[in-house]
């Protein structure tokens, strides 16, 4: 009898020969990461969308070429412009310097005819003066004066504000060192009071119907600004007139100034002083005196053969 070929159970497979490489075989089967298939995903879900940072990049670079564009055509345009705005500004400076040389022109012409006006004033007046053409002359300012008089120099105190406080109020002084118009106005009444016969500020000659105001801190005579220090040239007797103006209620006002606010204050006799004569005078009336003229009598001012000047 014969046998039969035994049967043999089917056992497992035989082990892959690369079955120890696992690992880089997981590495070959998925080369990217799965972080890669989801963001790639997600993109294609967002129809191909940039992300948010990229986007912000990218806005953030065209926003500095249109700056640059913008930067880049204003420069163009004002390069372009230039010639012109220069054309136009030398323009502007030559009607400027030619309005200002018509300017001084005019102002030649004024104080040219202005001192055509006073000299004939002037020979005016000592014609038609009588036998007081002299007196009527010196007292008017019309003529040039020397002789003996008073030198008085009044300064601002040292380091007073030069931008001042305004004028000191009429019912005392305020707390500042400087002079101011009215200082002057009593200086000088007090030297006419005191015998001056003829007065002169900073070279300024004064007369009856000078005035001293002022502008600011500044103070003005005749509307000519005057500039510290304030040199007043008296003609007269000297040492009286020295006496007499510093013993005088002016004089004394002067002595408060220079105890009470450092006001810086000098008065000398002088053997010869010279005074020019007014700039410009305005005559309001003058006629010559009559024969038969009636003279004032008790302070009452004749009708006629009056000269003010």
């Amino acid at each position: 009898m014969s046998q039969q070929p035994p049967v043999r159970s089917t056992g497992s497979p035989p082990p892959r020969p690369d079955a120890s490489m696992s690992l880089l075989n997981n590495v070959i089967d998925h080369a990217l990461d799965d972080g890669y298939a989801e963001a790639t995903a997600r993109r294609e879900a967002e129809g191909g969308a940039l992300p948010k940072p990229l986007r912000a990049k990218l806005g953030l670079a065209a926003g500095l070429v249109l700056a640059a564009a913008v930067v880049t055509v204003g420069a163009a345009e004002a390069r372009v412009s230039a010639p012109v705005v220069a054309k136009e500004r030398q323009e502007l400076i030559d009607r400027i310097e030619g309005e200002n040389r018509a300017a001084d022109d005019l102002e030649r012409d004024v104080e040219r005819i202005r001192a055509e006006v006073g000299e004939r004033q002037r020979v005016a007046l000592e014609q038609h003066g009588g036998d007081q053409a002299e007196l009527v002359a010196l007292l008017s300012g019309a003529t040039p004066v020397q002789g003996p008089g008073v030198k008085l120099v009044v300064d601002d105190a040292k380091g007073s504000d030069s931008g001042g406080g305004g004028p000191r109020e009429s019912a005392g002084f305020s707390d500042t060192g400087r002079v101011r118009d009215r200082d002057m106005q009593r200086v000088i009444n007090g030297l006419w009071e005191s015998g001056a016969e003829a007065v002169s500020i900073n070279g300024q000659r004064l007369t009856s119907l000078s005035a001293i105001r002022a502008a600011g801190d500044a103070i003005l005579v005749d509307n000519r600004p005057l500039v510290p220090p304030y040199t007043v040239l008296a003609v007269g007797d000297g040492q009286r007139l020295s006496t007499a103006f510093q013993d005088s209620a002016d004089g004394q006002y002067l002595h408060a100034l220079v105890e009470n606010f450092g006001i810086r204050s000098s008065i000398s006799a002088e053997g010869e002083l010279s005074l020019p004569a007014a700039p410009s005078l305005i005559v309001r009336t003058a006629e010559p005196r009559g024969a038969g003229a009636a003279q004032p009598t008790d302070g009452a001012t004749a009708d006629k053969g009056k000269a003010t000047s």
